[in-house]
Formats: structure tokens, C-alpha cells, sequence
């Protein structure tokens, strides 16, 4: 929530300067942002659809309301893929993949209206096909038929991929003398890119300034916090 309110305030500073630059006679303005008001615009579609519609949309797990197949499944080697095979040709030619052609031919799914219908008959359908295959063989079958499908990466796995080194998404710093890896700077300027200069103050190393002089404590009482591991 904090990031992306975070984000919305850097887009509204970057709105207002581009408007004081239209309109030279405006000095400023108050960039207004709330970490819930962030995560209320990320809601896409649940107001019209209430207000429009009257549906109140419900925690759906790992699918997209009303696009099936839309989904992330569990593979033999314990790894997950998302698969995104909700076009009407694409779903074709997922289920021509995984060994279904009844599935690919089924007059009940040539739509969406009908694949939402049968959601759960087509995600079990899936499911199993992908259960008795390793990831990897399932990432190259669905790509090879051109269906939209990606791996679920852990952090292991995103620290070693080839295409997160080659794009430069981990930088080092230095904290305490030991080297440590943080996300890099994103988006990517060309001509700015950024980078981590600093890693922060040590843990403690204000407690002199808001223990003693901003809530008043004694040296003694600050003593007797740090010998009993408070602070």
C-alpha cells in the first residue's frame, strides 16, 4: 500500500509541475494522496460494475473474474505456471496442447460467456494435464503453440534468471562492511538511471535524539533501556 501510494504521489508531483509549466501563472498546488485511495484506483472494474450491474465482485483466488481460462497451476516438479489461454482461438489451441481436443471442439466453450460457464471443468482440465509434466516442458509446449504462459518465480529463481541480470534488476550496497542486494532503480532512464547510494543510518543511531531529546529521557534511563535490550 505505502509503495504504491508512493508511486500515485510522484505521478501527481510530476501532473502538477507539468500544469505550472502550461499555465505559468499557477504558482502550485497540493499533491493529495491516500495509501487507500492507491489501492481503490488498482480496483479496475468493481465500481461500474455494482453501480451498472449490481455484482460485487469476490476474492477469486488466482483467476480473472469472467475471462476464463485465466489461471495459475500447479506442475509436477512443484512449480507453478500462470496460463492466460482466454481468447477464443488461443484456448483452442491450449487445449489441442494439453492433450484435449474434445475440450478444443466443445461448442459449450467457443466463447467466453460459455468458458465462464464451464470454468471449473476446463480449470481441473488443466490441472491435470499440467500435473504430470515439469514446468519447464509445460512453459515450452504452450509457447511453442503460442499460448500466453510464465513461470512463478521465487526470489532464487528471479535472482539467476539470465533476463534479470541482463536487465540490471539487482544492485550492491554496502551495510556494515558486507555486500547486500537490493532491487534497482525502475523504470530505467537512460541518461539517469540511478542507483542506491546509501543504505541508511545504523539501527539505534538516533536513539540519543528521540529518546533523550525529544521524549525526554534521562542518560540513566537510556542506559538501563539498552542493558535490559529495549533499545
Amino acid at each position: 500500500g505505502g509503495t504504491l501510494a508512493g508511486i500515485h504521489a510522484a505521478l501527481g508531483v510530476l501532473l502538477a509541475l507539468w500544469q505550472r509549466d502550461r499555465s505559468p501563472e499557477q504558482t502550485g498546488q497540493v499533491v493529495d494522496v491516500a495509501i487507500y485511495e492507491a489501492i481503490f484506483n488498482m480496483l479496475e472494474g468493481v465500481v461500474p460494475e455494482f453501480d451498472g450491474a449490481g455484482v460485487v465482485r469476490e476474492p477469486s483466488g488466482s483467476t480473472v473474474t469472467g475471462i476464463v481460462p485465466t489461471n495459475t497451476y500447479r506442475c509436477r516438479d512443484d512449480k507453478y505456471v500462470v496460463i492466460g489461454g482466454n481468447a477464443d482461438t488461443i484456448f483452442k489451441r491450449l487445449m489441442t496442447a494439453a492433450g484435449r481436443p474434445d475440450l478444443a471442439d466443445d461448442p459449450r466453450l467457443a466463447d467466453n460467456t460459455g468458458r465462464v460457464r464451464h470454468e471449473a471443468e476446463i480449470d481441473a482440465a488443466i490441472s491435470a494435464w499440467t500435473a504430470t509434466l515439469d514446468s519447464a516442458t509445460v512453459l515450452d509446449r504452450l509457447e511453442t503453440a503460442a499460448v500466453p504462459v510464465g513461470p512463478i518465480y521465487s526470489v532464487r529463481e528471479m535472482m539467476t534468471d539470465p533476463h534479470y541480470q541482463a536487465r540490471g534488476m539487482f544492485e550492491k550496497i554496502d551495510v556494515n562492511g558486507e555486500s547486500l542486494r537490493l532491487p534497482a532503480m525502475v523504470p530505467k532512464l537512460s541518461a539517469t538511471p540511478g542507483e542506491t547510494r546509501w543504505a541508511g543510518p545504523d539501527v539505534g543511531s538516533h536513539n540519543q535524539e528521540i529518546y533523550g531529546e525529544l521524549l525526554g529521557l534521562s542518560e540513566a534511563e537510556l542506559s538501563q533501556l539498552a542493558e535490559d535490550g529495549v533499545i
